[in-house]
Parts: C-alpha cells; sequence; structure tokens
C-alpha cells in the first residue's frame, strides 16, 4: 500500500489561476490571482492582487503564483493556470532543476534572474502537489482575463509596494 499516493489522494484540491502585469518593463506593475476550492459542493472564490512601484512582467507572473501558494492554509493538490511560459515552463520543461544543479546559472553560466522569486516560489510550493498548466492570454479564457484586470488594475493602483528584489 503506497502511504504517500493515499495521503495525496486525500488532500484537497484547489484551483488557482495567476497572472503579472507591467506598465512599461521595468515599470509599475501587479499581480492577481483567483483560488478556487470546493467544498460540499460549494465552490469558494478568492481573488487576490497587489500592486509595485517599479518590477518586471516577468516578476509579476512569478509573484502571482507566489501570492496564490502562500494563501493556503493546509496542504493541497493545486492546479494552477498560467498565461506565462516563463513561470509554467521552469516547472514542466526541468528549468528549475537545472537551474538549481547549476547553482542558479543557466546553461550559458549567466546567473538566473528573480532568484529571489524563485527561491520563494519553491518554498510556497514544499507543502503542496502543484501541476502547472498554460493557457494562451487575452483569448477569452474568462478566468485568465479576471486575473490580467486585477494586475493591471494593481499595477494602476495608488498603494503600490517596493519590489525589494528588483
Amino acid at each position: 500500500m503506497d502511504t504517500a499516493k493515499n495521503m495525496q489522494d486525500n488532500l484537497p484540491h484547489v484551483t488557482i489561476w495567476t497572472d503579472g502585469s507591467s506598465l512599461g518593463n521595468p515599470g509599475p506593475g501587479g499581480y492577481g490571482a483567483i483560488l478556487l476550492f470546493d467544498r460540499a459542493g460549494e465552490t469558494h472564490r478568492k481573488e487576490l492582487s497587489q500592486g509595485f512601484r517599479t518590477t518586471t512582467n516577468n516578476r509579476m507572473e512569478v509573484m502571482a503564483a507566489i501570492a496564490a501558494l502562500e494563501a493556503l492554509k493546509t496542504p493541497c493538490q493545486v492546479t494552477l493556470y498560467s498565461d506565462s511560459q516563463y513561470l509554467v515552463h521552469a516547472h514542466t520543461q526541468g528549468w528549475l532543476t537545472n537551474w538549481i544543479n547549476k547553482d542558479w546559472k543557466t546553461s550559458k553560466k549567466i546567473p538566473v534572474k528573480n532568484v529571489d522569486l524563485w527561491k520563494r516560489l519553491l518554498n510556497a510550493e514544499e507543502p503542496h502537489e502543484v501541476t502547472y498548466s498554460w493557457v494562451e492570454g487575452h483569448t477569452g479564457i474568462e478566468l485568465n482575463e479576471r486575473c490580467d484586470e486585477l494586475a493591471v488594475k494593481a499595477a494602476h493602483g495608488e498603494n503600490l509596494l517596493e519590489d525589494e528584489g528588483f
């Protein structure tokens, strides 16, 4: 009997949609995330967003995933949808594993960008079983479009934070 598999099967499932935005690259930016969780036949929804004074689109794409995963209070099975190939391919094409194995250097021996966020994301993923799935952006997918709205609105907001790692 596979105890790890049985524990995974018993984890609650959460669907997460994320997007990041930067008005100029770099420039003011923001992220948006939507978390969906079914309990007793009812879908619960939580929307997250935050804006930053100066950042990049890629940083906000990763930050959206971090914020969503850090919002989870217990270990979960997570399906995370993003239109960021940067975020999704880092997981699905082994980029993260290679960067870690090469002491956070690319195949060309150049330091990986956004290491602070990649490390924070790995920590946020730790208690969960996360599957990343890429979706094409700006094609009318309702939850992707809503995340984009949240990210852009946050980037235009008045209470913008400093992106400490930028």
